[in-house]
Order: C-alpha cells, then structure tokens, then sequence
C-alpha cells in the first residue's frame, strides 16, 4: 500500500513538579526518541474538529503539513544533493500503538541480534562466548529486520495462507530460498521509498553483507512460476488499477541497465552538481534541476546520438549483457522501431549510468505482494522500521502483560477477493486525499474528480452497507463487528463519502448533501465517531438552504418552506441529542441551535427544552505573580523588544518552595511549577501532569473493561490495550460494559474500584497504556474521593468515547483539596459548601477539584484546550485559567 500515513501528536507525560506532588517517571510514549523532524500534528482522520461551525473537515490539516519524517536508512550515505527519497509520514501503528514501550534505539538492536548470534551453533574458528563479547554477531545468520521481516510472513501463511494465490505462494518459496544476505538487503531496501533507484555504491552495508555485488545478483535473478491464475481477479475502475501483476519470469529486484530506457527517468538520478557537468558538455542551460531535466530530455530527443549508427553499444553495468538480460525480468523490446527509439537516448543514457555506477530498485508487483502480507499481518496499511522491530523487543523485554485471551482470528478477511477489494478502497481512498490534501487548493476540477470516484464506487458502498448489516443482525454474536468493521471495504468507501458530502457543500449542492448525509445516519456500522458532525451539518443545511431546494414548496411562500425545514431541523437535533453514538463534545452546539430553532419557530415557553442543568460555566479567572528569569541575549533582545526575547518556554523562580540547597535562592522552575507553588500555599495539592494523571484514572477505572473477551483485538501476548482501542470502534463494542462501570463511578465507587485494581495489580506494575505507576496511590484515593461522582463520570465517557483525540488539551495542573471536617467550611476551602447547587457540583463529599491552564504573556488557548474547558466546565467541575505575570524580571548572562 502507499504509505503516506498520517503522525498523531502524542500527549505530554506527566512532568515532576516537587519532591512531595510529583511522579517520578513519565508515560512512556513520551520519552521515545524518533529520528524524525516534527513539522506539524494532526488528528488521524477519524478525528473531527468538533468546535468548527462551518462545512466538516474543513479544518483537517493536510498531510503535506502533518508530522513529516525523512528516515534516511542508515545504510544510505548522507548527501545534501540526494533526492531519491521524498519525506515519508509516519505515525504509530495499530500494532505500535498497543505494545510496550522498549527501547528501539541502535544498542538494543545490537544486543538482539548479539544475543541470537550467542545461540547459533560457533563456527570452528569463533565461539559464541566470543562473538558476544566482542558484541559481533555471525555474519549471514542473525538480523532483527530479517528475523521480523520472516515472523510477519510465517505467520499470515500459517494462519491466513488462503488469501495468496499459487503464484504469490511460488514467490515466498523462492524467497525463503534465498541467502541470507540477499533477504537482509531486500528488507533494508524494502524500507525504504517504493519505486526508487539506490545506487549501489552507496549501500554502505559492508558490515553485514559480505558480498553485496552476489545478494544484488540473487535478487536480480530470474526466477519461473507456474502458469495458474488465481480466479478471484478484481476488475478495478482506476486508472492505475491492480497493474501489479505478476511477471513470468519474475525478479525481487530491477536492473538498471533494462529497466532505465527514458531520459526522465535516468536525467532524474542525477545531483544538481552531477546535471550541471553533463549539461555543461551538452551545451545546454538551465538554473535549477528541474530546467536541467528539461533541457537535456529536449535536446537528447533531437540528437541520434553515437549509439543510433553503431558506434556505440550500451553494456550490462552488472556483467555482460547475456547475462543482465536473463537476469531482468523487464526486457526491451527488440522491433526495430523500439530499437530506434532507444538510440536516439543511448548516448546520454549511457553517459547517465556511467555517472551513476550500477542501481537496484525493488520489482514494484514483488513489492507490492510483500506491502499486502504486512496489511494482513498488522491489520494496518500503515507500517514502519519500528513497526518491524517492536513486536520482536516487545517478546524478550521482560514485562508483565494484563490476563486477556489472545485471539488472532483468520477470518479479518474471509477471501482474497475481500482482501484485494480492501486494498483497492484503500488506493481509491488515497486518490481523493491527493486531491483534496497533497496538491494544495483542489479547485473545481479536483472536486469533480472527488465526485468521479465516489459515482464509481457509491453502487458497491451501498451493497456493503446491506451486507454488512445482515452480518450484524444474523452472523456476529460476541461484538467482533466493530474492530472487523475497519478491514471492510465499505469503511473506506464511506470515508470516501464523507469526503464527497464535502466536496458537495463546497460546490453548493445543498440537495445532494443532505441526501449523502441523511444516507450516513441511517446506518450505525461505520464511523460512528462522525455521527455528531453529521448531525449538525444536515441540521445547518435543514434550517439554512433546504427551504430553497425542496420541490414540494416551488411556487409556495417562502416563509413557510422556512418553517417546515427549520422544524426539520428542531427534530435533527433532538434525534442527535438521544442518540447514544454521538458524542458529548457535540451536544452543546446541538443544544444551542435547538434553543435557537425553538424561539424562531415560536414554540411555546413550556414546551421548549431547559439545558439549565448542564449549562456551561465560563472559566475562572486567576493571576499569579512571580520573577522571570530571562538570559541576556541581544539578539533576543532584538527579536523580542526585551532581554531574551519571545520563548514559548520561560524559566521562573519557585519563591513559594523550600530552596533545594541550604543558603541557595529559589529554584528556577517551569511557569506551571511556579503556578502549582502558588496554589500549594493556598491549600491545595497537585500535579503537573496534563493527560497524564487523567489516563492513569482511566486505566485504573477501566482495567477489567479494557481486557475483557472480545475477538480479534488481541493479537499478541504483548499488548497493553486492545487493538481498537485508538478507534471509534471501542466505544459502541463495549457500550454496556462501559455504561454500567460508568453508572459505578457516578454512584461513588471510584474508590473502591481503584483500590481494587492496586491492589491485584501493583505488585506485578502490569504493563498497561496510560498506567503511570509512580502516581502515588494516596494522592489519586484522595483526587477521587474529592471528585464528584457524576463529573467523574462524565470525563471518562468522553475518554471512552475517543481515547485516542482526547488524551491532548488537558489543562496542565490538576488540582484538589480535601474538607478536614464539616466545621472548616468558612475559608476559601470550603466555600463551595455556601454555594449553590450549580456551583458546589465539582465537590465530592470530601472536597473539591480544579483544573487550571497556565498561561504566559502571549500564550492563547488551542482548540483541543478549548474542548477540554467545554468538557470540564460541562460536567460541572471548576477551571481556571491562570495567567502567569512577571513582577520582575531577572536577567542573567
């Protein structure tokens, strides 16, 4: 599959703060060091942004300006010209995303692939007690890539054999056939950009290959496969289509030397510095790479070049040329006309392939058979190196796992038909993010195409849509529907809708769009985590633009064609306000446009609707004073207008803590640190640890829900999470499960339920996402037992519902307070006793929470901070946003 994945940001740990109210370590993802360059984050493309008014996705970030990673292979030599490699985006897997965090880093590679060599039988001239301390392992023998590369195949032909064809079957024969060192060059290729050139000379792999010209030779080779054709061919609309067919004879690797035969491609190999030369001797001008292309492609067209009257004659640059014909499995054609062709480019080819030395690139139809095999066996058509490698550190760390069952079901797909329909939605799904989110501003051309491939596969969505409700009402009996859901066609064709009810409010086709979205309520199967957004855009359409399109009223007055539509409307968001599947960070707006619709159409006081009891508070407002530390940079200075210019991390003083030397000043701390000192010194405790302290809740209230039997969403014995757990497919598997563990907590069992959970599980410290064992067990007891239960419950529902988009926008410092007893009731710690329902409700029966944002000069609220406050506030729990001044300002060198 094409890999242009999306990166999700990850949410800051928990940060230490002091000696008495901090933790001691941080989650896990948060400490991974990726050999990435971040640009930018952004939701996966389940994840809505809820707080737009305007047409949905219309705020997705596109993927050129998502979290970019260049992952050049070490094997590669660095070169400020090189250009064959295009950033890649990369994000966590499915399979990431649940297993422990190890570490992945060069060393512990090392230590793998030492600890495998030391179980190998020794050679006669080298031990295994040597090569381990010599920390060397036997060469053509022991490789993590090798090792992981053959686990993921091994195990879908064990378990899934059914989906590849006789053909397909012969090719992982031959593979196995191979040496070791032509499979460990193929792997570290294989991770690499798909479809590239990599120059030989620079596959700097002398360290584990000890004959690269004889592993490129291997997989050059041409190799026989029987003439069967599988029956369960797809018939594609696309005009790439499954083009990726098996050759006969085929070669895990191309040949330059009869695979290059146009001047574009070979001109494209080249550096800048390596185009100028050869322009330089061609006579031919130009600036930039691209102009150079240009010319000498022109000019090559109007020269015959030495070669068209034979005397020049282009040989194998891997051997004779015999030889790199039998070797190559795309020959040239040998017509005269062909040859003709092909001399007129022979000269500059040949000039081409002198300077560039030998090349190899991977055989694209291999590649992509390859691409499949790991789609089946990581459930994802998303992958990476360290998707490879963890899974296999994941087995050797020496973790304890929760109790789950592991149910590794052969029946994701349950033909080859419905595993090779699955890709092609998968590249039908990619073309329309190309146009929509790769190639800038589509334009009205890009929107017809959009619409193109929705008429080409909206007949089939529809079929799969009664499909799979007959399945849900007749076949699956143990909820395995939903994670399986997302390996159906049907779920990226009805992305592709989503994305077509886009392109069609875009275009203005109010009509046609509440149609597509009318069509996607009415089924509950896929993407149910969007079902509020299309709740509010049918509802906008309906009170807005509806009235103009609907026939039954041509000719009618308009006010009343206004008043049916906008009852229409008041019905939506009633429907979507009792609907169970959409989520509680979508009914405040569906709240306020009803209230609204209600006093348009006039609707009786009594009759209309009262949100009083969940009316949103706005936040508090609080200011902390303290001492800025700034450096004396006078380059900062004149950035900035002030010493040390703007930053977006200030550095203060900790006046309010106990100095960490005896005789020393204040701590320098974070701006959050120094807001948490003000408020311990009004009586409150805390942390500093944004999503951090709210996941560990999570995972303590949710530990026997999390792990509970559900098939297909433990796939291995490693895993700290369900599979779906990043999905919208948890929530509605597990809806009465999550529902009665919710109705416990409301009703004031959180305690209970956490200090059972420690209890049987701490000894162990099990392995489990968002666990932080280092919160101390006596402070979350007590945040607990101060929280009120219902708004306890009302952040864990949002946290159950999208686990994935919610961890992100916490407030940085929680905060409680505990009542020492019914009479300290006058202070500010018990002033939420004196309060009104409404505003006592953050309180326990044994105090009281906040949350607080801190904010610095300059520092404003994102949109994910902003969910969080609607979330919080709507549930009746106290925040505030602390805006930290400096009252002085310290300068030092």
């Amino acid at each position: 599959m094409d890999r242009f994945v999306q990166r999700t940001r990850k949410p800051l740990a928990a940060k230490p703060v002091n000696s008495s109210l901090k933790a001691k370590g941080s989650e896990g993802p948060a400490a991974k060091k990726i050999k990435i360059e971040e640009v930018k984050a952004s939701d996966d493309d389940d994840d809505d942004d809820v707080l737009s008014q305007k047409s949905f996705d219309e705020n997705e970030t596109p993927p050129s300006a998502r979290s970019v990673a260049f992952l050049r292979d070490e094997g590669e030599e660095a070169s400020d010209d090189y250009d064959g490699d295009l950033p890649v985006l990369q994000h966590q897997t499915a399979f990431e995303s649940c297993l422990p965090e190890v570490r992945i880093d060069k060393e512990a590679i090392e230590e793998y692939e030492a600890l495998r060599s030391s179980q190998a039988e020794p050679e006669p001239s080298d031990g295994a007690a040597s090569r381990l301390e010599s920390r060397q392992w036997v060469r053509g023998k022991s490789s993590i890539y090798v090792d992981a590369f053959n686990l993921a195949l091994d195990t879908v032909l064990e378990d899934e054999a059914h989906l590849f064809d006789e053909r397909e079957k012969r090719v992982f024969e031959h593979w196995r056939q191979l040496t070791y060192e032509a499979q460990y060059l193929y792997v570290r290729l294989f991770l690499r950009k798909t479809a590239t050139w990599h120059r030989v000379e620079r596959l700097k792999y002398h360290n584990d290959i000890s004959d690269v010209n004889q592993a490129i030779s291997d997989l050059q080779e041409a190799r026989d496969l029987p003439s069967e054709v599988s029956g369960d061919t797809l018939e594609q609309s696309s005009e790439d289509g499954q083009k990726w067919s098996l050759p006969e004879p085929f070669a895990f690797a191309d040949d330059s030397d009869f695979c290059i035969t146009t001047m574009d491609e070979a001109a494209s190999l080249l550096s800048l510095d390596e185009l100028k030369t050869l322009a330089k001797e061609a006579k031919v001008q130009g600036k930039t790479k691209a102009e150079l292309q240009r010319e000498l492609c022109r000019t090559s067209a109007r020269q015959s070049g030495l070669a068209a009257v034979g005397l020049l004659r282009r040989s194998s640059t891997m051997g004779s040329e015999a030889n790199s014909r039998n070797s190559s499995p795309s020959r040239r054609d040998e017509s005269p006309d062909s040859r003709q062709d092909a001399n007129r480019n022979a000269h500059f080819l040949t000039k081409i392939l002198a300077i560039t030395g030998p090349l190899i690139r991977l055989s694209e139809p291999v590649f992509k058979l390859f691409e499949r095999v790991h789609l089946v066996f990581y459930r994802s058509t998303e992958w990476t190196e360290k998707s490879l490698t963890t899974i296999i550190l994941a087995k050797i760390s020496r973790r304890n796992f929760p109790e789950y069952i592991v149910c590794r079901s052969s029946n994701i797909f349950e033909s080859r038909r419905h595993l090779l329909e699955f890709e092609h939605s998968m590249r039908q799904e990619f073309e329309v993010d190309k146009v929509l989110e790769f190639n800038g501003p589509p334009g009205e051309k890009g929107f017809q195409k959009v619409l193109d491939i929705f008429d080409s596969i909206s007949t089939r969505w529809r079929e799969l849509l009664k499909e799979e409700q007959h399945k849900e009402e007749k076949v699956y009996e143990f909820g395995e529907g939903a994670y399986l859901r997302r390996f159906n066609a049907a779920h990226a064709y009805t992305r592709i809708a989503h994305k077509a009810a886009y392109v069609m409010g875009r275009l203005h086709r109010p009509k046609e769009e509440h149609a597509l979205l009318t069509e996607f309520l009415s089924q509950r199967l896929f993407h149910p985590a969007r079902r509020g957004s299309w709740y509010q855009r049918k509802a906008l359409l309906e009170e807005h633009y509806m009235w103009e399109n609907d026939p039954n009223f041509a000719g009618a007055d308009p006010d009343v064609a206004k008043k049916h539509w906008r009852r229409v409307a008041l019905t939506t968001c009633e429907t979507a306000l009792e609907d169970r599947d959409c989520h509680l960070i979508y009914h405040y707006d569906l709240q306020k446009r009803l209230l609204k619709l209600e006093k348009r159409l006039r609707i009786p006081r009594r009759l209309q609707h009262d949100f009083g009891h969940v009316k949103l508070r706005q936040p508090e407002e609080h200011t902390v004073e303290g001492t800025q530390v700034v450096r004396n940079d006078p380059f900062g200075a004149r950035k900035g207008g002030r010493p040390g210019g703007p930053s977006t991390k200030t550095i203060w003083l900790d006046e309010l803590s106990e100095p960490p030397e005896e005789g020393g000043g204040p701590a320098k701390v974070s701006v959050e640190e120094m807001c948490l000192s003000h408020y311990k010194s009004q009586g409150w405790k805390g942390y500093h640890a944004e999503g951090g302290i709210l996941r560990t809740l999570f995972a303590y209230l949710f530990f026997d829900v999390l792990f509970i039997y559900i098939p297909n969403v433990f796939q291995t014995a490693f895993q700290t999470c369900p599979l779906d757990l990043h999905t919208d497919a948890f929530y509605p598997t597990r809806t009465s499960e999550i529902n009665h563990r919710l109705v416990e907590i409301a009703n004031g069992e959180a305690e209970q339920i956490l200090r059972r959970v420690h209890e049987r599980e701490h000894e162990r410290k099990t392995c489990m996402v968002g666990l932080n064992w280092d919160f101390e067990i006596s402070d979350l007891l007590e945040l607990v037992a101060c929280f009120d239960g219902g708004a306890l419950a009302a952040v864990c529902k949002v946290m159950a519902q999208d686990y994935k988009s919610r961890g992100a926008g916490v407030p940085d410092l929680v905060l409680w307070r505990p009542f020492k007893n019914d009479e300290e009731g006058d202070g500010e710690g018990g002033e939420g006793k004196k309060r009104g329902d409404e505003e006592g409700k953050s309180k326990g029966p044994k105090g009281e929470v906040m949350f607080a944002e801190v904010k610095s000069a300059n520092d404003r609220l994102s949109d994910t901070q902003r969910l969080w406050i609607h979330v919080l506030t709507g549930a009746g729990v106290r925040v505030a946003l602390c805006n930290a001044v400096a009252r002085d300002v310290k300068v030092v060198d």
